[in-house]
């Protein structure tokens, strides 16, 4: 079934538009949030100032991954949400979405023992005697380290499944068609330079260069949902 074979919007679809767009706002926000944690306490290229500071902000640390699992259940009923909405334009095609959205949380969600094993490698300390503390801040580091670049790989599957959805946006004209096109080439540039990166780590240096434009579109369709909703399209008048 396509958008223009269909006389009608579900209650159910307004409402999931709704909490779609409250979703991408919050999960935005909670992302932010742990991102400037981690930013407070990792130093990049120094594993001994990056172990003091965990192990003196342990707390914070650890209030950081909670909102970073947070981040990811929340996607995942923002999934959900955005299914509900499209599923009528080609079911085929959301579960495609969907699928790829899905992995992209559990792989987040999996990498954040990275973290937790960081600072268990920290405070093992006294039961690691003879080991140079040198070394368990290195190996602790390194566990940071892989979870910050194993993030590239979650950013693939969120930019491919992300573009689907937009492409879904796009054919069903239930938001502004300038919109749903930002938010294809936005997804696709994510995914591709995130996928670039993991090929040749030296691209990393563009840092978040490339999210930007992601990060326009969540915002600006999150704020279209919450406020304006979604709307069948004018039908074309017949000459």
């Amino acid at each position: 079934m396509t958008a223009s074979a269909s006389n009608q919007l579900e209650p159910a679809q307004r409402s999931a538009a709704r909490i779609v767009g409250f979703l991408y706002l919050f999960t935005n926000a909670t992302a932010i949030f742990a991102f400037v944690i981690r930013g407070k306490l990792i130093v990049p290229r120094d594993a001994t100032e990056t172990a003091a500071r965990l192990v003196a902000s342990e707390g914070m640390f650890r209030l950081g991954i909670a909102t970073e699992i947070l981040t990811v259940a929340a996607v995942i009923v923002l999934v959900w949400g955005l299914y509900v909405v499209l599923k009528s334009i080609d079911r085929n095609i959301v579960w495609l979405a969907t699928f790829l959205r899905l992995a992209e949380n559990f792989f987040l969600a999996f990498v954040t023992i990275q973290e937790l094993t960081a600072i268990a490698i920290l405070k093992s300390t006294a039961t690691t005697q003879g080991i140079d503390p040198q070394q368990l801040h290195s190996l602790s580091y390194a566990f940071l380290k892989v979870y910050g670049d194993a993030f590239n790989i979650g950013f693939v599957f969120l930019g491919f499944g992300s573009a689907i959805f937009s492409y879904l946006w796009w054919q069903s004209r239930y938001i502004p068609r300038l919109l749903a096109g930002w938010g294809i080439f936005s997804s696709l540039l994510m995914a591709l330079v995130s996928l670039a990166i993991i090929a040749y780590p030296a691209l990393s240096k563009l840092g978040l260069i490339h999210m930007m434009p992601m990060g326009l579109y969540e915002f600006g369709l999150g704020f279209w949902l919450l406020i304006r909703g979604i709307r069948l399209p004018s039908p074309t008048p017949i000459l």
